[in-house]
């Protein structure tokens, strides 16, 4: 970090939130999470130890300000604090009672809080404890950054960091009834239950223990209750009011100031439209995004599908698995940061549409050494035997290898990139749409996330090929069930078989079928989905074996049905022989031995002999 860096400091429960700001800050030029703290009792020891004596500028303007001023301050900036810390946890200190603490010790240390909740009451509340601002915690990161900047940032002479002052009458509106707060009160706690009662069951399926019958039950569960979260909203809607109680406006004046960006929520798979629909769509399906804004929605779509669970439930080895979650949370985010660097970097160039397809291996190339430099360390090194070996150095020597088996294999990158930088139309299932409708951006993410999982694989793959076995990289990356020397060479054959099976038969049936497999971010875990894609080239340039494939699954095709209806009408004509002529002459034989016998029971010579 350059001496200029911002230093942060994050007071926060929830370690997913944490480290996803914390990367996202730390790859922002200008910041430094320089401490971290989960509870209140932590943060104000951290606070302590961390202090130096006030400069003569800061000692000035204390007593100008005729502030209590501490003997001593910490070297930090900013501190950036949840307002639910320690919440239904009476043993710890409460987010507002912390940053009362901290500005009573430190009056000039800016305090920010983020909250879920943006209540005007708590607003205030937090104001009084003494925060210089307030913010929600699903904030766009980049309004967040601007935030940090002005509080943190050197002073702006007439510039208060401060909510407007609302009217009497505007507050008035502002407050819901009480029936209205009672709908909003029993809505929030209905849904926090079923979310919570959704974590559980997400957890049990990822525990894998389950046996069929129980993940057949638990996926009925699990659409239950997202039936019920439904039910939920609509039942206990408020029109004039959001869940964070705040006033929902029917109309605005036309003189009206323009509403914040929109942000775009990942769209679900039933909404996509029917490959025949319209180039173009109506008026309310496209929004208008300038290009930068188009790719900060797509980015933060997966920037807040990267806090989800990251287990692979594809069925597929994958390189990254050998990584803790956080550790592979942390390789993703840094990924995406450095893609949208590569991105900003596109644009200074000014690089042409046309040239993308050409310059695509190069993007993806420095990208890639760009996650293993900052990931590892440009200077890191390891001890191999007698010798000291530059981590980064001997990783990047694996460039052709990575660059043949897995960059120049991810799917439809001109054309993401095409998208993000120049606003081009999507091609969905064979039909194209504008950069801004919400099948474009469904499948721009999409896309992303295929990709961010791809190169973060690239970046693995050299260290299980140079590294593998090397106690320092397993402490410190592996998961604890792959740390012996028999589990780590079964993983590597297992990523190595799936390799050979790739190439040999599942890439050519693909292309075949003209599909790409695509590694996606859910809710459950990384999954994989096939999409549409003509691959004619492809399929003409195939030879040897990978043709004998496509010609097999042809042939296979071309037989089958004839086969399948050849035996259907042999197996019909011998049922129809056994029926109806061996069993009828069965049946007439029978019928003549049972008529010979009555005959000779009702003979009277045979009735006196007996």
């Amino acid at each position: 970090m350059s001496p200029d860096s911002l230093r942060l400091m994050l007071v926060d429960e929830d370690p997913v939130f944490r480290l996803g700001l914390k990367i996202w800050l730390e790859q922002s030029a200008g910041f430094e999470v320089a401490a971290e703290a989960s509870q209140g009792e932590e943060a104000l020891a951290l606070l302590a130890a961390r202090c130096r004596p006030p400069t003569d500028s800061e000692a000035e303007a204390d007593e100008v300000e005729s502030e209590p001023a501490a003997d001593t301050l910490p070297d930090l900036d900013l501190v950036i604090l949840d307002l639910g810390l320690g919440e239904g946890m009476p043993d710890q200190l409460p987010g507002l009672q912390l940053c009362a603490a901290i500005k009573s010790r430190y009056p000039t240390l800016p305090v920010l809080v983020l909250s879920s909740r943006t209540e005007p009451v708590l607003q205030a509340a937090a104001r009084q404890m003494g925060a210089d601002a307030y913010g929600a915690r699903g904030m766009p990161v980049r309004e967040l950054a601007q935030l940090i900047e002005q509080l943190a940032g050197p002073p702006s002479q007439g510039i208060e960091i401060q909510a407007p002052a609302m009217a009497a009458e505007t507050f008035t509106r502002l407050v819901p009834s009480p029936l209205t707060a009672l709908r909003i009160s029993l809505r929030l706690s209905s849904l926090q239950q079923i979310e919570a009662a959704i974590a559980e069951l997400s957890n049990a399926q990822r525990s894998g223990t389950s046996s069929a019958l129980s993940e057949a039950l638990l996926a009925g569960r699990y659409r239950e209750l997202r039936a019920a979260r439904w039910l939920i909203k609509r039942i206990l809607a408020t029109p004039g009011f959001s869940d964070q109680w705040s006033p929902v406006t029917a109309a605005e004046p036309a003189s009206a100031a323009a509403p914040p960006p929109q942000r775009i929520e990942p769209m679900a798979e039933a909404n996509l439209p029917e490959p025949g629909r319209n180039l173009v769509p109506t008026t309310s399906d496209r929004l208008s995004l300038q290009r930068g804004d188009l790719q900060t929605v797509v980015f933060e779509s997966v920037f807040r599908k990267l806090q989800s669970p990251l287990e692979n439930i594809s069925g597929l080895p994958l390189e990254i698995d050998i990584l803790r979650e956080e550790k592979k949370r942390e390789l993703l985010f840094l990924t995406l940061r450095k893609l949208e660097d590569a991105l900003d970097d596109l644009r200074q160039a000014r690089l042409l549409p046309g040239q993308l397809t050409v310059t695509c291996p190069d993007i993806l190339r420095d990208v890639w050494q760009a996650v293993i430099t900052d990931f590892f360390g440009r200077y890191y090194t390891l001890e191999v035997g007698v010798l000291e070996q530059p981590v980064v150095k001997t990783l990047l020597l694996e460039e052709t290898t990575v660059q043949t088996a897995i960059l120049n294999k991810i799917p439809q990158v001109p054309l993401l990139l095409g998208h993000l930088l120049f606003q081009e139309a999507m091609v969905v299932d064979g039909s194209a749409y504008l950069a801004t409708t919400p099948e474009a951006l469904g499948r721009s993410r999409l896309l992303l996330e295929n990709l961010l999982i791809q190169v973060a694989n690239a970046v693995m793959q050299p260290l299980l090929n140079r590294f593998a076995d090397i106690e320092e990289i397993k402490k410190y990356l592996y998961q604890r069930r792959i740390m012996s020397t028999r589990d780590i060479e079964r993983f590597r054959n297992d990523l190595s078989w799936r390799y050979r099976w790739d190439s040999l038969l599942n890439e050519p049936k693909a292309v075949f079928e003209s599909q790409h497999r695509l590694l996606m971010l859910t809710e459950r875990g990384i999954q994989t989905r096939f999409v549409y894609a003509p691959r004619q080239e492809e399929l003409d340039r195939l030879s040897g074996l990978q043709l004998s494939v496509t010609l097999a699954i042809e042939a296979r095709d071309a037989i089958a049905p004839r086969l399948r209806t050849t035996i259907s009408f042999l197996g019909s004509g011998l049922v129809y022989l056994l029926t109806d002529v061996v069993g009828r002459g069965i049946g007439l034989i029978g019928r003549g031995i049972l008529k010979g016998v009555g005959s000779a029971w009702n003979d009277p010579k045979y009735r006196r002999k007996g």
